[in-house]
């Protein structure tokens, strides 16, 4: 359902909101909070009902609720002053009182005409186009078409990623196209296009991931399954495309970020900038990250994943640069903004989860984080990666193995592999199985040689199989990496349970690491 008023659309299916050809970045409670007005429109809906519709029942302030009605006005160009189409009602609550239009989807089905007259949105931008069918068989076309209109809802999932809807993108069906073509009248930034073959009882999907603005290929992959199940092959096909689009994209992004000019960017790509020293896992990296992601955050201050990645950088600050009190106090407030501002953000829920986990020792809700992050999005391979760090720091080994082996088969080439590499190493430990977890923890050393911790997982293992000159070796890098680091502070500021607490401490004094 889509509705109208003045020169404005608000597209619930898509959750767009745009005044003519421009599309208006609001924030997805301001979304939710501006579209239950307008469905609401024939009665004064009171505080309670937006509490319940908006935030699920979960106490919210007086200031935190009339922050997102503003934010809903400033998005229509409307003022508390004004009121022309959100109107205060005194003492009873607030009502939409602009007239509406509503069009229901059926109505939009008609395919609509390529428009060359968009600009391509400030964020990401994809379009994915039918997957040819390459087998001749006209059935094979209703299995091609299920799986893309698939993946567009996955990838729709995605909060810093804009998606062309399945009506637009359909009208190429069918038809020989220059991606570059496509780029321009579709105006977006990346376009995904595939094939679908089958021969016998197994088929070959194929894929790949083009810069419109050059053309030059991002991603590809090959994919040759068994035709059982055509659903659940639907689904695992989806899952794997989406899963390898996310970081493959979030690369492109900083790339493309890189050669823009300083003077010119906005709060999205500041923090692109900020990405690759974060990404060091290191303090000197964080250091270095922390003025952009201040910067996106005084242009947008309810963003979300700048929210996270601040929280992920003082976290860094904190437990590898000196455990100051400070750090760990701008992480958790960084970590429960990033909550409070991105239900609907997987990526900023994860972020959120893995602070809270390590610095505030609060697993009841960094899991609950977690959970909210995975039903957004289960192709999302960040959040096992994230998830697995606390998740084994509680004690959980098999739990933490079963989230590294995921984040791993969702995107094996992601840079975040060495954190759940390392943890299947640390699983393995913590299980008794040494041999296991040297072999997985030389795997995580060999993708990030520069992440301090990796040495210590590592150190561990080595020390209880006895391999005592190579244990101190590798707590010698750690050393090397962070001369902070100590047994007590480490373990005392990451929250290691209790359960496992001598096993791990004394298996790295074993390893000759101080106290």
């Amino acid at each position: 359902m889509s509705y109208h008023f003045e020169d404005f659309a608000l597209d619930g299916e898509r959750r767009e909101l745009r005044r003519g050809n421009d599309l208006i970045s609001v924030e997805p409670q301001v979304f939710d909070l501006l579209q239950y007005l307008i469905r609401n429109r024939d009665r004064v809906v009171s505080k309670d009902d937006l509490v319940d519709a908006v935030w699920q029942g979960r106490i919210v302030s007086d200031a935190t609720l009339a922050s997102r009605v503003n934010a809903a006005r400033t998005a229509l160009k409307d003022s508390g002053e004004e009121q022309r189409l959100i109107r205060t009602i005194l003492r009873r609550g607030l009502r939409f009182v602009g007239a509406v239009r509503e069009e229901h989807a059926a109505a939009k089905a008609a395919p609509e005409q390529p428009r060359s007259d968009l600009g391509i949105p400030a964020r990401p931008s994809i379009a994915v186009l039918p997957f040819q069918n390459m087998s001749g068989d006209p059935e094979q076309d209703y299995f091609a078409d299920g799986m893309v209109e698939d993946i567009i809802t996955g990838l729709s999932r995605i909060r810093w990623l804009f998606v062309i809807a399945r009506n637009s993108s359909f009208t190429y069906k069918g038809r020989a196209v220059d991606v570059k073509q496509v780029g321009r009248e579709l105006g977006v930034r990346y376009v995904l296009e595939g094939s679908v073959r089958k021969a016998g009882n197994r088929v070959r999907i194929t894929g790949q991931l083009i810069d419109a603005d050059d053309g030059s290929n991002i991603w590809a992959e090959r994919y040759d399954r068994e035709l059982t199940d055509v659903f659940a092959l639907q689904d695992e096909i989806t899952v794997s495309v989406v899963a390898a689009i996310e970081p493959n994209l979030r690369r492109a992004e900083i790339e493309r970020v890189r050669r823009d000019r300083p003077d010119s960017l906005d709060a999205y790509d500041m923090l692109l900038r900020a990405l690759p020293d974060v990404y060091t896992f290191m303090p000197q990296g964080a250091v270095k990250g922390l003025p952009l992601l201040h910067q996106a955050l005084a242009i947008e201050p309810d963003y979300a994943l700048a929210h996270g990645f601040a929280a992920w950088a003082h976290q860094t600050l904190f437990i590898r640069g000196g455990l100051r009190s400070e750090h760990r106090d701008k992480a958790a407030r960084h970590a429960h903004a990033a909550i409070e501002h991105g239900a609907g953000d997987a990526m900023a829920l994860a972020l959120a989860g893995f602070t809270i986990g390590l610095v505030e020792h609060d697993r009841r809700l960094a899991d609950e984080a977690f959970s909210q992050a995975l039903a957004l999005s289960a192709s999302c391979a960040f959040v096992y990666a994230f998830g697995c760090v606390p998740v084994a720091y509680s004690g959980d080994a098999a739990r933490a193995i079963a989230w590294c082996e995921q984040a791993m088969r969702l995107s094996p080439l992601d840079a975040m592999s060495c954190i759940p590499q390392g943890v299947i190493g640390f699983g393995n430990f913590l299980s008794g199985r040494y041999e296991q977890a040297v072999t997985a923890g030389r795997r995580a050393v060999e993708m990030n040689p520069g992440f301090s911790i990796l040495h210590g997982w590592l150190a561990a293992p080595l020390a209880r199989l006895g391999r005592i000159e190579e244990a101190k070796a590798a707590g010698a890098r750690l050393m090397a990496l962070d001369p902070h680091f100590t047994i007590g502070g480490w373990s005392a500021a990451v929250g290691i349970a209790p359960s496992i607490l001598g096993e791990v401490t004394g298996a790295m004094q074993l390893a000759g690491l101080p106290d």
